[in-house]
């Protein structure tokens, strides 16, 4: 059991009012909150530290280097990656998946050739496959969903076949909380010579994450949603495939020797860090996966469970609102996305902004799988780590209160 009061202490915007209210932040997916030991990462990095990597044998700049360094093995281990190498620091996870369609999927899809995303792709799992497919004139195929918001897996062998170059799936919904097979997934891609890449950005700060069991060929995720600061990004690469792959950005750093004429380039990972790195995030990262550690990410994912279920049982009474995504709760992450036939998400989200709760409204940038489902957008909460049952429901006596009004209202 974990020591919600405990953690909660840790996270000093949680003691915020909103409108007078506590505030409820229940917008996980979109970007969790800071612990403090993140906050003075930041802040110690900038006071004591502060210097450029790897081009310095000043102390400052040593220093920095070391606590650079020490972040990618962080990660590196908090995946299981066989080496830091693999461990490439990019923006988010956009910026993670547009590397890689600008490197290697520009040098190995080909005309003819096709590339399988899923129905539920979030923007920057789809955009960068759009635009690659339409340059190489390959074929972008969508792995459709069924009615419960999981994957329509019967039909896979026809569609990961011989034409297929790489597979790329999320591995948590983000409009639908859905956890997809991703490991299955991925031994049916490698079984055609295809690569296969997770968008791990509501994963891998939920659920423990082990990319050599996995197998993957890539992995991307965001620092921000879980427990670091904006403007970090992972992108990890088998070793492999990394060293064959071109570099999608040039000019400092990355390079070993330059002449007029030509430049070849540097070792990794720096071959594909370009410039002046994000070196503050990147350290405060590696704090937050320490935070992670320490509660240890089998007690998160329980504690989610736990939340989740509660929470599904309290929607059971919420009648005009219908509930998007597997009721299951072992292949269903803390993401709840519901709507309303008689009221607009955007207000419902601003009547429990009223109440001190954050929620999300929208189409989570799922643009096609929210059209699918025949509505213009839905309501989302989200769940982490020091999210409570007492949250949940004051959420759902909110609930209550904003379709009585709106209802009375009309």
């Amino acid at each position: 059991m974990l020591d919600i009061k405990k953690i909660r202490k840790d996270f000093p915007i949680l003691s915020r009012k909103i409108h007078g209210k506590p505030l409820i932040y229940f917008d996980n997916a979109a970007t969790s909150q800071k612990p403090m030991s993140v906050i003075n990462s930041l802040t110690e990095y900038y006071s004591k530290h502060n210097s450029n990597v790897h081009r310095g044998v000043h102390t400052l700049s040593m220093e920095s280097t070391d606590l650079f360094e020490e972040a990618r093995n962080r990660v590196a281990s908090f995946i299981n990656s066989k080496v830091p190498e693999s461990i490439i620091w990019t923006r988010n996870s956009t910026e993670g998946i547009n590397l890689i369609s600008n490197t290697w999927g520009k040098e190995n899809i080909q005309q003819g050739d096709e590339i399988l995303v899923t129905a539920m792709e979030h923007h920057s799992n789809l955009v960068p496959w759009q635009i690659l497919a339409n340059k190489q004139q390959a074929k972008l195929v969508i792995l459709p969903i069924k009615n419960d918001g999981t994957l329509e897996l019967d039909q896979i062998d026809s569609y990961i076949n011989p034409k297929t170059k790489i597979v790329s799936v999320v591995h948590m919904s983000n409009s639908l909380g859905t956890i997809n097979p991703v490991k299955e997934i991925c031994d049916k891609a490698h079984a055609v010579g295809a690569k296969f890449m997770i968008d791990g950005a509501q994963s891998v700060p939920h659920i423990p994450t082990n990319v050599q069991d996995l197998d993957c060929d890539f992995l991307v995720f965001s620092g921000h949603k879980m427990l670091g600061p904006t403007g970090i990004g992972v992108l990890y690469v088998k070793p492999k495939i990394l060293e064959e792959m071109h570099p999608f950005l040039t000019g400092g750093e990355m390079v070993l020797e330059v002449s007029y004429e030509s430049a070849t380039w540097n070792e990794l990972p720096m071959k594909f860090e370009a410039g002046t790195p994000n070196i503050a995030d990147a350290i405060a990262l590696g704090e937050a996966i320490v935070y992670l550690e320490n509660i240890g990410m089998e007690n998160i994912r329980n504690h989610e469970i736990e939340l989740t279920n509660y929470a599904l049982n309290k929607f059971e009474s919420l009648n005009q609102l219908t509930l998007f995504g597997p009721l299951d709760s072992s292949i269903r992450g803390g993401i709840l996305s519901f709507h309303s036939e008689n009221i607009h998400p955007h207000d419902i989200g601003t009547f429990l902004d009223n109440e001190g709760i954050a929620i999300r409204t929208g189409h989570h940038c799922t643009m096609p799988l929210i059209r699918s489902l025949n509505i213009p957008a839905t309501s989302r909460a989200s769940f982490y780590i020091y999210n409570t049952k007492d949250e949940i429901d004051c959420f759902i006596n909110s609930l209550e209160n904003s379709i009585r009004y709106f209802t009375n209202a009309k």
